[in-house]
């Protein structure tokens, strides 16, 4: 496959592309099923890919578009068993793994009560490492929009996962 073919070009983002999609879902299986239906879309639309516009940028926008698309059509459930999931540590006190599972169940929690537009600019920024600039172009949003939806989002992180009376 040379440069230029779209398959190896998106192959080359799929881990980008796959936490990007892990922070909107926060489930590894829906995330893998959101990044293959962008991945399906992208390739069916590769015509309408600009050569001079960031490749990521276009991709992260089918992803969070797809997503939004999926999540208003399908009912909520919400559950505890991915923090139930995760692995014991062999010589870990019983008390903190439960403290653990219990802060990353508040972090989740905290996380999936940002609106959208909110939770897509964080995850961009402070996960997948883009800078404001970036983020605006994947989002198709100017740059203040970028640090305002990120500084609300920092602030109603901050005070969801603050302790009661701090």
């Amino acid at each position: 496959m040379s440069d230029a073919d779209p398959r190896a070009q998106i192959i080359s983002l799929l881990p980008r592309l796959r936490r990007f999609a892990s922070g909107l879902t926060h489930d590894g299986h829906m995330a893998d099923d959101l990044v293959q239906t962008a991945c399906l879309k992208a390739l069916e639309r590769w015509h309408q890919y600009q050569a001079d516009t960031s490749l990521a940028s276009w991709m992260f926008r089918i992803v969070q578009t797809t997503w939004l698309d999926d999540y208003r059509k399908r009912a909520r459930h919400k559950t505890d068993t991915d923090t139930d999931a995760l692995p014991d540590l062999a010589g870990e006190d019983g008390r903190q793994v439960v403290e653990r599972r219990s802060e990353m169940r508040a972090v989740r929690d905290a996380l999936m009560q940002l609106p959208d537009d909110q939770r897509a600019v964080l995850m961009l920024v402070t996960v997948d490492g883009l800078s404001y600039q970036e983020a605006a172009s994947a989002l198709g949003i100017p740059m203040g929009t970028v640090m305002s939806r990120l500084a609300r989002a920092r602030t109603r992180l901050a005070n969801a996962l603050r302790a009661p009376g701090t």
